[in-house]
């Protein structure tokens, strides 16, 4: 860029600073937001990219398929024993397993047990994972069925400042064991899913309590592989459907590959993969969505740019002409132009990666993100972002200006506006810039409607006065040692029911099982173990028929010599259709199944314990005595007074078992924080899209009244009130307003129904939304030109018609 275009572009920002002001400044938002959130999609598709050789890491899932179900899909765990299969049947296989992960044990130190990210691994884990050790030599320790290693931070929360080599912990994931510490590994980034502080070896042998390890369609970890490239990772893919008939026949008949395959995802695409059972993937489709948030708050000012510096190019044109006259040539101009608005970007990227830190402290605490500002890419970001927006944003409006002809702008008395083409390509460009900032509204209305709707909706039972004791559904945890603690916390004052089950409030603890149907497909159903009072815990509404009791000895699943003449089971209303029924009452008393036959003797209408992603699914509940499950206190009074007595009551009978308690409210809560998290990032966005927008309307308002003063100074002398001249000015500016909604709610619609489409309970996409949002924007716009049409009308038609 030559001193000239510098000295031209700092004499017109100088001698036009309030346009200038608009113009950096709604380019500086417009830069922010889309910095902000390119730095959140950059974090989201960046993990495990950290891995050494992460593009040859592949994981191993188990898909299913199975008539009518709604849990067919992909899951990331498989059957603890898979790898050691596809060993024997592959020698030269590269693999290991993951078992366990978050809070997957526990270290007992000082008879206290402290919960933490435990994960069994197999001794080829560095072949897969390649770890950065801090001290000592991964694979040498975890050959040593009595090693352990330890994250860095894990090492320093277990023993201070103490060299912790060597040192002995008892850790317990079935049973508590001794191991010795022999390494220590560096933290992993926040940028994964692998979520361990303590790596075990695996056992050598399935724990007594383990039936399910070598049980196909059973899941109890992760198996992961690691190929030479993308090629062999396919071939062995191929080579998948022959393995699962030559292995799974016993456990899921005859043609096992129609029931169940073992499809290989690159690791690196895991974090974004939609969850099994859900109707679409939310976690890909938020960052889908902010990110075009971005990119489009991005375009709303550039367009800004564009339309606020065209309409100021006739202030140049004496300029343009005088430089053609000294010689200047249409290539040189556009050249000049580009070169000013190069720089005008620069200093708008720079203002704005600016205000990106500063505002990023906000953004995380709004979206429960954690991210950083990369000093290390702020230039080259700098320069690219501001040559890219520069070019974008300055290319018309530069080729607009070099077009003047030079004859009639020096013979004219006035400036040229552009005519009534400038004028409509300029109402165009406000077409399109609220078209965008109205659909962003709708979007915003339409988020926080759904996840106000969510955490508002009927789950089927009371969230006020339930603590959830996931702790009772510990591994280690049987049930001779639950009994006598759920005797105890059913007498401490205020508790109203103690319930167990295998599901619970932000757990999935439903067990698939198939319903024999005749002449029909089997249908594939969701099994809740539940003992004594969970109904009374969770309360749920009885449709028909009863709950189980001990009066009933054929309630009691445990019970193995009454299951050939049916288990007593109550269902859900879902359940009612699909197995033919057409009410509630007629399923009293049925017998469904052929081998393993099941009586309905009560029907429920609903308990969803999972994500509202989740479609609700057809279950069945059976009943066991003695069920050492997950825990639910039903209590009055306060939550704090409760939890305090329960802690009490678990350091006394279980202090080797770390007590994780929590309100159901709380357990929920992981469910409805993401999206909750993408509505405040959403309305961000739109909030400054909208501002953007506005900034652009204000600035265009003022410089148009300013061109029509004369104008409106004839107007007034022939007669229009301060009225007539206020309701013109602003209709002028709320035409495109009001056309720019043929963009907005297209664009909304398609938008909100497909975000809408990833819940099973949402709301409906009402037209109130589209209206509200409209109205609002059309409110929005008229404040901002009102004040400038005000101003223009209250002027005397003398000084109107004397200004220039």
């Amino acid at each position: 860029m030559n001193s000239f275009a510098l000295l031209s572009l700092y004499r017109s920002l100088t001698r036009h600073k309030l346009y200038a002001a608009l113009n950096i400044g709604g380019l500086a938002l417009g830069i922010a937001v889309f910095f902000v959130l390119s730095l959140y999609v950059r974090f989201e598709t960046s993990f495990e990219h950290w891995l050494p050789h992460h593009d040859d890491i592949y994981m191993v899932r188990t898909e299913l398929h199975l008539p009518g179900s709604p849990f067919n899909g992909a899951y990331p765990q498989t059957m603890a024993g898979l790898f050691e299969q596809m060993r024997q049947d592959f020698p030269e296989l590269v693999g290991t397993r993951i078992r366990g992960g978050r809070k997957g044990g526990s270290v007992v130190r000082r008879g206290d047990a402290i919960m933490a990210d435990v994960a069994q691994v197999d001794p080829s884990f560095f072949d897969v994972f390649d770890l950065p050790m801090v001290r000592g030599d991964g694979r040498q320790a975890l050959a040593d069925p009595s090693a352990a290693l330890l994250s860095r931070s894990e090492a320093r929360r277990l023993f201070g400042e103490a060299d912790p080599l060597g040192q002995t912990l008892t850790i317990a994931v079935e049973t508590p064991e001794t191991y010795r510490v022999a390494g220590i590994f560096e933290d992993l980034p926040k940028a994964t899913d692998l979520e361990i502080s303590i790596l075990i070896p695996m056992p050598r042998k399935p724990p007594p309590a383990q039936w399910a390890w070598y049980k196909w369609g059973m899941v109890d970890g992760a198996t992961f592989l690691r190929f030479p490239d993308s090629a062999a990772a396919r071939a062995f893919a191929a080579r998948m459907p022959a393995f699962v008939r030559r292995h799974a026949g016993q456990d899921l008949g005859p043609e096992p590959n129609k029931v169940i395959s073992l499809p290989l995802l690159p690791i690196t695409q895991f974090h974004l993969q939609p969850p099994a059972g859900a109707e679409m993937g939310g976690r890909r489709l938020t960052v889908m969505t902010l990110g075009m948030v971005g990119v489009l708050t991005l375009l709303i000012a550039v367009i800004n740019y564009v339309n606020l510096a065209t309409a100021q190019g006739g202030l140049r044109a004496r300029e343009v002409a005088m430089r053609k006259v000294l010689g200047a040539d249409r290539a040189m101009l556009i050249r000049q132009f580009l070169a000013e608005a190069i720089a005008m970007a620069a200093v708008a990227t720079l203002l704005g990666m600016i205000l990106a830190e500063v505002g990023l402290p906000m953004v995380n605490a709004a979206g429960g993100l954690s991210l950083s500002f990369p000093y290390a890419l702020a230039l080259p970001v700098l320069l690219v972002l501001a040559l890219g927006i520069g070019v974008l944003a300055g290319f018309y409006p530069a080729v607009a200006l070099s077009r003047f002809p030079t004859s009639e702008v020096l013979a004219s008395a006035r400036a040229p506006g552009g005519g009534r083409a400038g004028a409509r390509r300029r109402e165009m460009l406000v077409i399109v810039q609220f078209g965008l900032a109205t659909a962003f509204m709708i979007g915003t209305v339409v988020l926080v409607a759904q996840t106000i709707h969510v955490r508002r909706s009927d789950l089927g039972f009371r969230r006020e006065g339930l603590m959830i004791v996931s702790s009772l559904g510990d591994r280690r945890m049987f049930p001779d040692q639950a009994r006598p603690i759920v005797a105890a916390l059913r007498r401490i004052p205020g508790v109203q029911a103690v319930g167990t089950s295998s599901s619970a409030p932000g757990t999935s603890g439903e067990q698939l099982d198939v319903i024999e149907m005749p002449g029909r497909p089997g249908l594939t159903i969701s099994n809740v173990v539940v003992g004594p009072d969970f109904f009374d815990a969770y309360a749920p509404t009885l449709l028909a028929g009863r709950f189980f009791d001990d009066a009933h000895r054929a309630d009691d699943a445990s019970d193995w010599t009454r299951w050939k003449d049916g288990r007593n089971v109550i269902i859900n209303r879902k359940a009612l259709a699909a197995l033919g029924f057409r009410d509630p009452q007629e399923a009293i008393g049925k017998t469904v199944g052929r081998i393993n036959p099941r009586t309905i003797i009560g029907v429920i209408d609903h308990l969803r314990f999972a994500s509202p992603r989740t479609p609700e699914s057809v279950t069945f509940y059976q009943y066991r005595r003695d069920v050492a499950g997950i825990g639910a206190i039903r209590f009055v009074g306060m939550s704090s007074d409760m939890l305090r007595q329960v802690r009490r009551v678990w350091a006394r009978l279980a202090p080797q078992v770390p007590l994780e308690a929590g309100m159901a409210d709380e357990r929920l809560d992981r469910f409805y924080a993401p999206d909750d998290h993408a509505a405040r990032l959403f309305g961000i966005g739109a909030g400054l899209a909208v501002l953007i927008g506005c900034v652009g309307l204000w600035g265009l308002a003022s410089f148009n009244t300013a061109r029509r003063v004369q104008e409106i100074g004839i107007r007034k002398a022939l007669g229009a009130s301060s009225t007539d001249i206020v309701r013109l000015l602003v209709g002028q500016f709320l035409r495109p307003v009001l056309i720019a909604n043929l963009i907005a709610w297209p664009l909304a619609f398609v938008a909100m129904r497909t975000w809408l489409a990833g819940f099973d309970d949402r709301v409906a996409l009402s037209p109130l939304y589209f209206v509200g949002a409209s109205l609002l924007a059309i409110v929005i716009a008229v404040l901002t030109v009102l004040g400038q049409s005000l101003r223009a009308s209250r002027a005397t038609s003398a000084w109107a018609l004397r200004r220039e």
